[in-house]
């Protein structure tokens, strides 16, 4: 992609998002825009840095441990923030604990554990909750709120984590709107945890993404997750 091309679909994301809060009622500094860069290669990360962007997402250990530790080289920025949003399996996640600095994807208290585990210094997490009730979505069931408890409980204690939020996918729609329950219903969820727990803070809420982001801050997403709107379509390898 040239970069005069990124640098217009960037101001175009940014100021979407800008006009969105506004008119939410929120402020746009509490919305962290991650660029999803999965199947894009070094190259198109660097060149968005240079645009200012700090927040990189990728879904896949394997491609992300390809190209990140040379980004960061490149790079010598330790303000810039690389976010795990993909699904993690349990036997990739020595690696995944050494290559991200946020990982969006907890859905299970295993899968936690073993990070924890791993872990070398605070990692901030949140836990993907499935709350449309797709066969196809990971995550734990928003509908089994004592299962989500009962993780609230094992992981908060957890050395080197630090729970800090909940991320859910929405379903494939025709329209953005149709996606506002999955939405508004991981922030219902998210405010009966705080009010079951006191003393647990869950102040991100990961959701919406190039179709539905609109939507989504308008329900209180806090992290984004934008790809083709910034980087266009996805790379094929």
């Amino acid at each position: 992609m040239k970069k005069d091309l990124l640098r217009d679909n960037l101001a175009h994301v940014q100021d979407h998002i800008a006009n969105v809060a506004a008119h939410a009622n929120r402020d746009v500094s509490a919305i962290t825009l991650v660029a999803v860069s999965k199947t894009h290669p070094v190259e198109a990360l660097l060149a968005a840095y240079e645009l200012g962007v700090r927040h990189f997402g990728e879904n896949r250990v394997e491609e992300a441990a390809t190209k990140l530790p040379d980004f960061r080289q490149a790079i010598s920025d330790p303000t810039v923030v690389c976010h795990m949003i993909g699904h993690l399996q349990s036997r990739k996640v020595d690696d995944a604990a050494a290559l991200f600095d946020r990982v969006h994807s907890v859905d299970s208290i295993k899968l936690a554990q073993r990070l924890s585990r791993f872990a070398t210094k605070p990692l901030p997490i949140l836990l993907e909750v499935n709350v449309s009730g797709e066969a196809s979505k990971y995550g734990f069931d928003g509908a089994r709120r004592a299962e989500l408890f009962r993780a609230v409980e094992a992981i908060v204690p957890l050395p080197n984590l630090h729970l800090d939020g909940l991320m859910t996918m929405a379903p494939l729609v025709a329209e953005a709107e149709q996606a506002r329950p999955v939405f508004r219903a991981l922030r219902e969820l998210r405010d009966e945890i705080t009010a079951r727990y006191t003393s647990v803070k869950l102040p991100h809420l990961s959701m919406g993404m190039t179709d539905d982001f609109e939507v989504a801050i308008e329900e209180g997403a806090t992290l984004v997750r934008i790809g083709r709107a910034i980087f266009g379509e996805r790379e094929q390898g």
